[in-house]
């Protein structure tokens, strides 16, 4: 079992900047693919990027060219380098890993960080 714990979120102007950090505890991170995930208030969660153990990254295209996510194995951390921030991406941010894959993937999740950018 991976636990997860989110932190890096506040409040922050248009056009600025955040990283989110996306700590595991567990001897086996580096041997998952890790996720960044997003609600909004009233919307569905939605996908904001993914990270395999290999280092080959998805993004949602709302982010791409602003936001990049990392890990670093020996940390057992993970990362979303938030840029160019707006106010659309205003949400709770969530981090997971994909602890079994296969036709229902079972994943564990973090508490969530709440990130708020204002116009």
């Amino acid at each position: 079992q991976v636990q997860l714990v989110e932190s890096g979120g506040g409040l922050v102007q248009a056009g600025g900047s955040l990283r989110l950090s996306c700590a595991a505890s567990g001897s086996t991170f580096s041997s998952k693919t890790i996720g960044w995930y997003r609600q909004a208030p009233g919307k569905q969660r939605e996908l904001v990027a993914t990270i395999t153990r290999g280092a080959n990254t998805n993004y949602a295209d709302s982010v791409k060219g602003r936001f990049t996510i990392s890990r670093d194995n020996a940390k057992n951390t993970g990362y979303l380098q938030m840029n160019s921030l707006k106010p659309e991406d205003t949400a709770v941010y969530y981090c997971n890993a994909l602890l079994l894959g296969g036709n229902t993937p079972l994943y564990s999740w973090g508490q969530g960080t709440q990130v708020t950018v204002s116009s």
